[in-house]
């Protein structure tokens, strides 16, 4: 196989796994309550939780209860509120479809790396300010700029590939 074709396998195969990873992501964002139920039992949080304000609780606990608690009461008391994760699984799938044209053609639709980094990079700002300002731990908020720094990797390195594919293609065709 030449190493265009090799190339544009590798580009299509790492963003099938960008593609995933957003409709996977898309999809965590509908069941919260019962996400962190699961949650808080498989860590054992609710077990770990003690009187409020006691010390030998687990920071990480206590945040995860808490939003338990919330969420439950969101639920019972407010569903509709709920129709904005909807939503924002809806944009995460809207993102992954726009990524389908890479997939069928990453030499033409090269621009949508440069978007996926970008929206990578637009993570860490929007989680750190965002955050702060819905009073988010700043450990989860680490936790949600990881999504923009693992997730740059693939579309970096797409980017990278089908720059390399174009070059080789044009001195073959001799443009």
């Amino acid at each position: 196989m030449d190493r265009e074709r090799m190339l544009l396998k590798r580009t299509r195969a790492f963003t099938l796994l960008f593609i995933s990873g957003l409709i996977l992501s898309g999809a965590t964002a509908m069941p919260l309550v019962s996400e962190v139920n699961f949650l808080a039992h498989i860590t054992g949080a609710e077990g770990l939780v003690q009187t409020p304000g006691s010390t030998a609780t687990p920071a990480w606990a206590a945040w995860l209860t808490n939003v338990q608690a919330a969420l439950r009461k969101t639920s019972a008391e407010f569903p509709f509120l709920f129709y904005g994760t909807d939503w924002l699984a809806f944009g995460h799938y809207m993102i992954a479809l726009a990524f389908v044209g890479a997939l069928l053609d990453p030499i033409r639709n090269r621009w949508l790396f440069t978007y996926g980094m970008l929206a990578c990079v637009l993570v860490i700002p929007f989680a750190l300010i965002c955050g702060a300002v819905r009073g988010i731990p700043v450990w989860w908020r680490i936790i949600d700029c990881s999504f923009g720094v693992f997730g740059i990797i693939p579309v970096w390195l797409c980017r990278n590939w089908v720059d390399e594919a174009e070059g080789l293609r044009r001195d073959r065709i001799g443009a």
